[in-house]
């Protein structure tokens, strides 16, 4: 006799729901496709000489420490390493390394939020952090933001009860967009003030094109933040590894959360990245990351203005975007009456994909926007994929959605 088992699924798990990017993606994986839609680091930028050099090392020098099990913290040398280079005093006792900075956000979630908690996040914000959010059951409320940040004003309604305000000032994921030194001085006397905690994601930091951001939130107010880092998009997002930065009133519970999750980060990863890291390599090798990214952005902007000419002054009737001054990603807006959810399958038949920029509101947004990443493709397949773009918005206007 067979009986039939009956799972009961915990209420929390009725809210998750798949990542909207990631079921958008797999209808880009047809051969032949142009993607702007991946937030996939160019594998150009791998140091594969360097870490092939280093796993020789760790496995001769420490084989067996790089092996075992270790300590939830992470890799000693590897956390005094990321102390010293942040620009501001950290003890290395503060630094918890993360299995990638997506980890930090779960950990953050589950000390942080209870059921009912109220979570503020800009408005488009990075929809990775919200579905680590979903689980404890937030209310997530979008705070109004625009090319220079979080609005402090709109803030101000919305402050009390707060757990925590979620921001990512640097070439946001997914407006590209970075917040300015005068939005930056108004939002931390506002947290200060306020007591407003914040959660500052800063994965993209390192790649600015012209001149780098201003200082971090952190950094002027470090015991009102925790700050997220990610080795991903400098090294390699393959080895999963990223670092939180908190204060030490919160550093025990996102230990304990660690050590629930995953006991530690693998030792050898993080011996890798620290051997790597060795001799300023990073002062050498992302400024390469930066040249490439800055060509393929010029490369986008170029396309955009050729093929939409008249995004200046027909801003209604055109395509517009910004010009991010670092990142991976560019914002752009269709014209009125335009649905970007609608569009992408017109746009896949033509060879070009993309991201549509509605998942990125919390509680949904504008459904003409949409992100379009230029470090993957090369100069040419840019050129190629937005003019596919193009004829593919110029041919659904003609016939509606």
């Amino acid at each position: 006799m067979t009986t039939t088992t009956h799972w009961t699924l915990a209420a929390r798990a009725a809210k998750m729901n798949p990542s909207v990017i990631r079921e958008i993606l797999k209808v880009t994986e047809r051969p032949g496709i142009i993607s702007f839609a991946g937030g996939l680091p160019s594998s150009k930028t791998f140091p594969v000489a360097e870490f092939e050099a280093a796993c020789a090392k760790v496995l001769h020098d420490d084989p067996a420490g790089a092996l075992q099990y270790a300590a939830s913290e992470g890799y000693g040398p590897l956390r005094e390493l990321v102390a010293s280079q942040l620009p501001w005093k950290v003890d290395p006792a503060q630094v918890l390394i993360t299995t990638g900075s997506q980890q930090g956000l779960d950990l953050v979630a589950k000390v942080l939020i209870d059921a009912g908690s109220r979570v503020l996040v800009e408005s488009p914000t990075y929809l990775g952090a919200v579905m680590a959010f979903t689980p404890m059951e937030p209310d997530v409320v979008s705070v109004a933001s625009d090319d220079e940040g979080v609005d402090v004003a709109d803030l101000e309604s919305k402050t009390d009860g707060a757990r925590f305000l979620y921001v990512l000032p640097n070439f946001q994921n997914p407006t590209g967009r970075t917040m300015s030194e005068a939005r930056r001085v108004a939002l931390s006397a506002h947290a200060a003030r306020t007591g407003l905690p914040l959660m500052e994601d800063n994965p993209y930091g390192d790649l600015w094109f012209d001149a780098p951001p201003p200082a971090p939130l952190t950094a002027r107010n470090p015991e009102g933040g925790i700050y997220l880092g990610s080795f991903s998009k400098v090294l390699a997002p393959g080895l999963r590894m990223g670092f939180v930065v908190a204060p030490k009133a919160v550093y025990p519970k996102l230990l304990q959360a660690k050590q629930a999750a995953d006991l530690h980060s693998p030792g050898f990863n993080q011996r890798l990245i620290f051997e790597v890291m060795q001799g300023g390599f990073l002062d050498r090798h992302v400024p390469k990351i930066r040249a490439l990214y800055k060509a393929q952005r010029d490369a986008m902007l170029q396309a955009l203005a050729q093929h939409f000419p008249n995004a200046d002054t027909q801003r209604e009737t055109s395509l517009t975007w910004n010009t991010p001054a670092g990142g991976m990603f560019l914002w752009a807006r269709l014209p009125a009456g335009m649905d970007a959810v609608a569009l992408l399958p017109h746009a896949v038949d033509k060879g070009v994909a993309f991201v549509p920029g509605a998942p990125f509101y919390a509680g949904g947004g504008d459904p003409r926007t949409m992100r379009l990443s230029f470090v993957t493709p090369s100069v040419e397949e840019i050129q190629r994929g937005v003019a596919a773009l193009a004829q593919a918005i110029q041919e659904q206007r003609k016939v509606g959605p």
